[in-house]
């Protein structure tokens, strides 16, 4: 399993793309969007979470691509 993927308002305009633990950010987008697409594709590729936050930098939304044996049931997609 990779690191989870965390989408968060860049302090300078925009959004990035950070592993969890991660000093830097793997992608900076102009759109939280884009900056969502890009971490759901690495978290399938590593099987992992996307963890996406607010501007504020609160926790929104999680979405789980790992392999996890009893998945709860997800109403909201």
């Amino acid at each position: 399993m990779g690191k989870n993927q965390h989408v968060v308002p860049d302090k300078n305009g925009g959004w990035n793309v950070k592993g969890a633990g991660n000093s830097k950010s793997t992608a900076h987008t102009e759109t939280k969007k884009e900056a969502e697409k890009i971490a759901r594709e690495i978290a399938k590729n590593q099987e992992s979470e996307v963890v996406i936050h607010g501007k504020d930098g609160k926790i929104q939304d999680k979405d789980s691509y790992g392999n996890d044996p009893h998945p709860p049931k997800d109403t909201r997609h």
